[in-house]
């Protein structure tokens, strides 16, 4: 589920270094000059988002932050282009799935919040806030913990998403975390799991923050969705969260997690694990959706 843009080798040609600056600079203050005309142009402009569709939830759009982009002095990423052409942002997976589920929830009558586990650069959180849910996103790398600062701020959503510099388990502590050096996505608390993906790139432990769910959710507050994208470690998030997945039907939350059954050996759990202990909390209808798995209590 997490997305990293690939970074592109420049061309054989290039033009020199301040151009191509100045080029990178009027891109971005024409992307800007184009947003500001699209909102204004609204007659019910919103506070929580820079292009807001307010009749359709999945269709509402959203920035991640300028660093999400693309390597500007290269080569503008491709949702630059698409903006300035007048076309749709092209929004990743997750970001869609969360907005259609919460959409869905709705229709159903339920509220509360989104709980964002394993973040990364907060596509999900910014798609959740953008339509006015509040956001509880966990996320223990420094660099990614930068990106989500920049999209609170180009999406106007800081009064909705809580961020915590740490990683969701069973336990409260640290725990030792594994880093890819150039890469946003796939850190890891397996450094077998953080390497599956990328074998070649350098890793790094780090030690960091470790929280369990049910530490910081009240028991009375409702949450109506749990993400969890954390490259194995899925199991140990589920078990820290045994009181709020052991709400009853209609109070329990919907939950998206990733079942990459590779990334779960690393960490020395299982699909199967995870699906008994759902079972044990009253989850007993799953779905797979790639390698998500989408479960609710029925």
């Amino acid at each position: 589920m997490a997305n990293a843009w690939k970074r592109h080798r420049p061309a054989s040609l290039l033009a020199p270094k301040p151009l191509v600056l100045l080029l990178s600079s009027s891109l971005l203050l024409l992307l800007f000059f184009l947003l500001s005309s699209r909102s204004s142009s609204n007659p019910n402009p919103s506070t929580n988002t820079l292009i807001l569709h307010p009749s359709k939830a999945s269709n509402t759009r959203f920035l991640y932050s300028l660093s999400d982009l693309g390597s500007l002095p290269e080569k503008p990423h491709k949702n630059i282009v698409r903006i300035l052409k007048g076309k749709r942002f092209r929004r990743p997976d997750i970001s869609a799935t969360v907005q259609e589920v919460i959409e869905k929830m709705r229709g159903e009558g339920r509220s509360g919040i989104f709980v964002d586990v394993g973040a990364n650069v907060g596509m999900a959180s910014f798609a959740a806030a953008v339509m006015g849910v509040r956001v509880l996103a966990f996320e223990p790398v420094f660099e990614n913990l930068q990106r989500i600062c920049d999209g609170l701020h180009f999406n106007r959503v800081g009064d909705l998403v809580t961020v915590f510099e740490a990683a969701a388990s069973d336990r409260l502590g640290n725990i030792t975390f594994h880093k890819l050096v150039g890469r946003l996505d796939n850190s890891a608390v397996s450094a077998t799991g953080a390497k599956l993906a990328f074998k070649s790139n350098e890793e790094i432990a780090l030690q960091v923050r470790s929280i369990p769910l049910d530490e910081v959710i009240p028991e009375s507050g409702p949450v109506l969705l749990l993400k969890i994208d954390v490259q194995g470690w899925e199991y140990h998030v589920l078990k820290g969260a045994s009181k709020l997945l052991s709400r009853k039907k209609g109070e329990a939350p919907y939950i998206i997690y990733e079942e990459d059954e590779r990334l779960l050996q690393a960490s020395n759990s299982s699909a199967k694990e995870i699906r008994d202990f759902l079972q044990s909390v009253g989850y007993h209808e799953c779905t797979q959706h790639g390698t998500d798995a989408h479960c609710i209590k029925k």
